[in-house]
């Protein structure tokens, strides 16, 4: 019996280990660079709504997820090996996990919220405001930001609005001025915060109350 469970144990480590591998070696929701922007130019070919700006963002995510369910495979939004071929008819090449590693860490924590309400001074998942929900992401992505918004917005260095890419910190001038509110880039024109309206939700730079109350970026990763 204790041999037989013992078995039981290395095989399931061996699954839960190959299974690791294997959702490692998959572009996925924080991704960027060129092999980005050419299954998203595929996707666009094929009728997706997707721009090719190689930032693999929320709009990217929902359509790998709606073409993997056209073709039958299950709808995770991460290209894998199988969506990878079926999309661009040939075998996926080795992803190289470097320089953008923490960044998606972030966005991957960040999404994990969407919903969360918001609580002023919240920090906790119980609730967050703006500022302690990207104190909380950043910190289990292992980086150190201060608690408010203005501080955060000193750290860093700025980015120009062309240059955003995910992971990258955006700022608005809102209830007070200078740095009263913060979000994290997502890419394709979108970021996630915590709304004093809706709570932890992705918006969009575009959107006419965030593009005139937009005052800068700073890149932190």
């Amino acid at each position: 019996m204790i041999r037989l469970c013992r078995t039981l144990v290395v095989v399931t480590a061996l699954l839960l280990m190959s299974s690791v591998a294997f959702a490692s070696n998959a572009f996925r929701l924080g991704d960027q660079g060129a092999e980005i922007a050419e299954i998203q130019g595929q996707l666009l070919v094929l009728g997706y709504d997707v721009l090719a700006d190689g930032d693999f963002g929320p709009a990217t995510a929902e359509a790998v997820k709606a073409f993997q369910s056209s073709h039958g495979m299950k709808a995770d939004g991460l290209i894998g090996p199988a969506t990878y071929e079926a999309l661009l008819g040939r075998t996926m090449p080795d992803i190289s996990r470097g320089s953008n590693y923490i960044s998606r860490r972030v966005i991957q924590m960040s999404m994990q919220y969407i919903g969360v309400p918001y609580v002023f001074g919240g920090t906790t998942p119980s609730g967050f405001d703006c500022s302690g929900y990207v104190q909380y992401v950043f910190a289990h992505a292992g980086i150190s930001l201060p608690r408010t918004a203005d501080v955060q917005y000193t750290v860093g260095t700025p980015v120009a609005t062309s240059d955003l890419r995910a992971g990258d910190l955006v700022f608005f001038s809102t209830y007070t001025y200078g740095a009263s509110h913060v979000g994290i880039y997502l890419g394709e024109g979108n970021f996630i915060h915590a709304s004093s309206s809706r709570g932890v939700m992705i918006s969009g730079l575009g959107q006419s109350y965030y593009s005139s109350r937009y005052i800068g970026a700073r890149r932190i990763l």
